[in-house]
Parts: C-alpha cells; sequence; structure tokens
C-alpha cells in the first residue's frame, strides 16, 4: 500500500522531503542569534530606517546618504518587516533563507526539466550543502540577492535552449526581467555575468544571431530598462553626488582599483575561496578533474590526437545532460573571471558562481550514484574517504582541545567542541561504512545531512562563539549608554554597527584618528561614555586614567566616563 502510494505521488514526496531539507539548512534557527557586526547590523539598520522614514528612494546610512548600493535588497527587507509585523533578526534574514530555498529549487526543477529528476534532486542538495552558500544564505546582507537574480535570469536563457520555439520568448522575456532585478540588487555584476553568459554560451552553441530576434530583444530591452532607470534617474537628478559616488567610485574604482576601498586580492583569491566553500564536494571535484586530465593526457601522443580532443570540446553536445554541464561551466568560468578581475574582491562576491557549480558537480555525482559503467569512480570513492577521514581526524585532534588551549579561550569554545564532534561523527563514521559496502546514495545523504546539522543546529553555536570576541562587548555597551540615556562616543573603532543597532543609533558617535594622549581635552559631554579597544586602553591608560573612570571591561573593548568633579 505504501509502495503504490509512493508511486502515485513521486513528485509530491520528492518535492516535500527536499522542502523539509531546504528548511532545515536554511531557516531553522535563523532568528536565535544577534545580527553580525558589520555588514548585517549595517544593511538591517538602512532597512529599519527606510522602513520607518517611508523614504523608499534614497538610502541613507546612520543619517548620511549612502550611495554604494541600489535599493532592491533595502526594498524586500521592509516588506518582510511589513509581512510579519515586527523587526528583529527572524525578519532580517527571512528574504535571504527564503533566496536560499528558491535558487535550491530553481536548479531541481531547471535539471529535472532539461535532464532528469535523478539529476535535479542531486544538484538541488549539492547546492544547498556547499558551505559557503549555505552560510551566506542565513546573512542579510546583499550577495544572496544578487546571485538569486542572477541564477533566475541565466537558467531562464538556459530554458530558451531546451524549450519548444513557441516558448523561448516567454524565458527569454524572464531573462531580461531577471537581469533587471540583478542589477538593482547589486549593480554592475547584475548586468555584466548575465549578459557575458548568453554572448559566450550563444557562440558555443552557435546560437548568436538569435539574440537578435525582434521578439526576443526589443520587449527584453524594454522589460529591462523599465525596471532599471526609472531609480537611477530619479537618483542621478536628485543628488549631485550620486554620480561620482555611485557609477565612479563604487562600480568603475572599484574594478579597477581597490585602493581607497582596502580590499585588494590576488587574482586567484576567489579559486581558493571556492576550495573551502564547496565542502563537502570540494575533494570529488579536484580527484574527478584531476583523473579527468591523466586521462586525457594518456590519450594524446600526436598533434593529431590533440587537434581532435580539441574538437571534441568544442562541439556542441548532442544529449541535454552533457549541454547543460557546458554551458553551466561556461557560466562559471565567465562569473569567477569577471569577480577575479576585479580589483576588489571580498570572499562574498563569488556567491552567484554556486548554482552554476551545483549543475557542474551534480553531473559528476549523478553518474556516480547512479554507477555509470563508462564514469570513473575511483576518483570520487578515494577522495571520499579522504574527506572523512580528514573530518574524522580534526574530531579527534578536537578531543585535545583542553591540552593545547589556555583555560579561559577553551571556556569560550567548549560549546563549539561538544557540539561538533559527534556531529562529525554520527555523519562521517557511517560515510566511511557504507564507502565500504559500495552504498553511494546513502554516502551522499550522509554529507548532505552533515551539512544540514551544522546549518540548522551549530550556525547559533558558531555565531555565538564569535561574538564572545568583540561584539557581545559592543552589543552590551551600547545598552548601557541606552539605559542611562548617555551619548555613546567609538573611538578609533571603525564603525561598528552593533552599536548603532542594538542601541539608541542617534546617540552612537564615531570619532577617528585620536590621540589617546590628548582624550580628556575632547569637548565631550559630562555624561557621555567612551568605548576603545582594550589594548588601545593599555598603552595610553595613565593619561586617560587622569580623567576617566572605567565602568566596564570587556574582551576587546572597554567601556568609561569622566570622573565626577
Amino acid at each position: 500500500m505504501y509502495k503504490e502510494f509512493a508511486a502515485k505521488h513521486k513528485k509530491l514526496i520528492t518535492f516535500s522531503g527536499l522542502f523539509i531539507v531546504f528548511y532545515f539548512i536554511f531557516f531553522h534557527n535563523i532568528g536565535t542569534y544577534p545580527l553580525m557586526d558589520i555588514d548585517e547590523t549595517r544593511y538591517v539598520l538602512m532597512s529599519k530606517d527606510m522602513f520607518h522614514g517611508k523614504d523608499f528612494l534614497t538610502l541613507y546610512l546612520n543619517g548620511e546618504y549612502f550611495f554604494e548600493k541600489p535599493p532592491l535588497y533595502f526594498w524586500i527587507e521592509c516588506i518582510s518587516f511589513k509581512f510579519f509585523g515586527f523587526i528583529n533578526e527572524f525578519s532580517a534574514r527571512f528574504p535571504a533563507a527564503l533566496c536560499g530555498m528558491i535558487l535550491s529549487f530553481l536548479v531541481y526543477f531547471s535539471g529535472k526539466k532539461i535532464v532528469n529528476a535523478k539529476y535535479g534532486i542531486v544538484s538541488s542538495l549539492i547546492l544547498a550543502s556547499s558551505l559557503e552558500f549555505t552560510i551566506l544564505s542565513k546573512y542579510a546582507i546583499l550577495d544572496i540577492f544578487l546571485c538569486t537574480f542572477v541564477a533566475l535570469s541565466v537558467f531562464s536563457y538556459f530554458m530558451t535552449l531546451f524549450v519548444l520555439e513557441q516558448n523561448k520568448k516567454y524565458f527569454w522575456w524572464l531573462f531580461y526581467i531577471f537581469s533587471g532585478l540583478a542589477v538593482m540588487a547589486k549593480g554592475i555584476p547584475g548586468f555584466v555575468i548575465p549578459f557575458g553568459t548568453v554572448f559566450f554560451v550563444s557562440l558555443y552553441t552557435r546560437t548568436f544571431k538569435k539574440i537578435f530576434k525582434p521578439l526576443y530583444l526589443l520587449p527584453g530591452i524594454i522589460l529591462f530598462l523599465l525596471i532599471i532607470l526609472p531609480w537611477h534617474i530619479i537618483m542621478l537628478k536628485t543628488h549631485n553626488t550620486f554620480y561620482h559616488e555611485y557609477i565612479v567610485k563604487h562600480h568603475i574604482q572599484r574594478f579597477v582599483n581597490s585602493k581607497e576601498l582596502g580590499r585588494k586580492q590576488p587574482w586567484f583569491y576567489f579559486i581558493m575561496t571556492l576550495l573551502w566553500g564547496l565542502v563537502p564536494w570540494t575533494a570529488s571535484i579536484i580527484a574527478t578533474a584531476a583523473a579527468k586530465i591523466k586521462q586525457s593526457f594518456n590519450a594524446v601522443d600526436n598533434f593529431s590526437s590533440i587537434q581532435n580532443i580539441l574538437k571534441s570540446v568544442l562541439k556542441v553536445p548532442e544529449n541535454n545532460e552533457e549541454k547543460f554541464f557546458a554551458i553551466n561551466l561556461i557560466a562559471a568560468i565567465v562569473t569567477l573571471v569577471f569577480f577575479s578581475s576585479s580589483s576588489t574582491k571580498l570572499i562574498t562576491y563569488i556567491l552567484p558562481i554556486y548554482p552554476f557549480c551545483a549543475c557542474l558537480i551534480g553531473y559528476i555525482w549523478t553518474k556516480y550514484l547512479t554507477k555509470d559503467h563508462n564514469y570513473n569512480s575511483k576518483a570520487i570513492d578515494i577522495s571520499s574517504y579522504i574527506f572523512s577521514g580528514i573530518c574524522l581526524l580534526c574530531a579527534f585532534a578536537a578531543l585535545f582541545m583542553p591540552v593545547f588551549l589556555t583555560p579561559d579561550i577553551y571556556k569560550l569554545i567548549k560549546p563549539v567542541q561538544l557540539f561538533s564532534i559527534p556531529v562529525i561523527c554520527l555523519t562521517q563514521i557511517p560515510a566511511l561504512i557504507l564507502l565500504y559496502r559500495k552504498n553511494r546514495k546513502a554516502v551522499f545523504a550522509c554529507y548532505v545531512t552533515f551539512i544540514m546539522l551544522l546549518s540548522a543546529f551549530g550556525t547559533p553555536i558558531f555565531y555565538k562563539l564569535d561574538y564572545k570576541f568583540g561584539q557581545n562587548d559592543l552589543m552590551k555597551f551600547t545598552n548601557y549608554a541606552q539605559n542611562n540615556n548617555s551619548p555613546l562616543y567609538a573611538i578609533n573603532t571603525g564603525r561598528r554597527f552593533s552599536l548603532n543597532y542594538y542601541g539608541n543609533s542617534n546617540n552612537v558617535h564615531y570619532l577617528a584618528d585620536i590621540d589617546l594622549n590628548s582624550l580628556g581635552k575632547l569637548n565631550l559631554p559630562d555624561n557621555a561614555v567612551v568605548l576603545i579597544k582594550i589594548k588601545e586602553y593599555k598603552k595610553y591608560q595613565q593619561q586617560i586614567s587622569k580623567n576617566f573612570v572605567v565602568i566596564d571591561t570587556g574582551r576587546k573593548y572597554i567601556l568609561f566616563k569622566k570622573k565626577n568633579r
């Protein structure tokens, strides 16, 4: 009876199963830990101010114009606040988590439509369980929104290569709509990645001329411009500094010169990021790629062989599975080259590559799980043994933390130790046993479960550990200032938006490049409280103590006020 029900409702059961997994990966516990300083608190604070101020065009940060980003993220945050009826960690992170789920289902349905259901399931689970994607899908910042609309745009274009002729126009129009929304999410990357992918994929598939078909192009351009032009025109007409700040500084200079922004990294920075960002699938990618390269070199014994290999690479595959793999590879390369060419680099920027990588890894693992006889599975077997072995070795090493760490540090890290060791053992020991027994589907399930447990139940533990090294001080001290109605002066700390978000934003003031020797000469209100780093306080303690008395000392920061006279 159960088998009959399962066979009859296979699609519903699959969807429900994926939904449950995605819920635990993306949504579970997202409201149980504070917003992370600096980016989460900054962007959510801006969204909060927009929501209360009802100015949905101009962005403000702490009362000042903010022209770094377009407004779509902040609009979506405001919708979330309105929908739930409150502003807190859950309503702030809900849109990001929803993006993670939408993208995972996008990969599932696209893979299912173009290749088959097994491929769609495997690829979507790989995306949802890729470490960096998992982390940033629970993080209230702009990059996950850019990733979502870029992927929706590019996958809409991919569908034009596989659907019937009469349906192509709808996917082309969706491509332009989502590209416009991607621009409104984070500017230039929302244009370059989708259109760059279309350019190179159309050359590869010999469909370049079809891009300019009036039925696709003209309505598409109109839709694209209707989305991006109104806000940009209003801003250009309203604010004289918008052009320089938004277009020149935060788009052109961010790409060609990071000196002013201070985020310069080497060209291979994002390759290194992907090595940890694609955990637990990294080892299988490296092993499979190495095996494939070795096989290709063994096949090359003369010039004609090289020509044949090049022809096979450039030839458009006839079957959908290999064709989908090829175009996702092109999209991934376009994304990687674009962000790697930029002078300014942060680990969050590369997020749009993950849906494409998931489809590439999904191809490898689907072959492996279905025991395709034409596919070399030994590489994944070996890499899986290595990955599970390394995880268990780390768990074993973690048992000896009390020996190598000071009591204070171990006390802080102990909750992570007590959580991580059981999770690793419960997922990686079975993975090794199942590998030995050739139960590949169960091994795959162990890896997905590993990330799911870390995400659903470990994220609050990991975040709270990070907070103990400074952010808890900020939240505690700003609460003190608020309760005592005291203006808070953060000196030489940089902007720490936990102070603004969790306190009274109007009473927080940042002072930079202050000589702490002359701190007593600053014209501060008598009831002001001052926050500086402890290491700075120790250098100038003698001078500071002449005019100020310590209120509280944290792990990284110290709070003091003027002495009573």
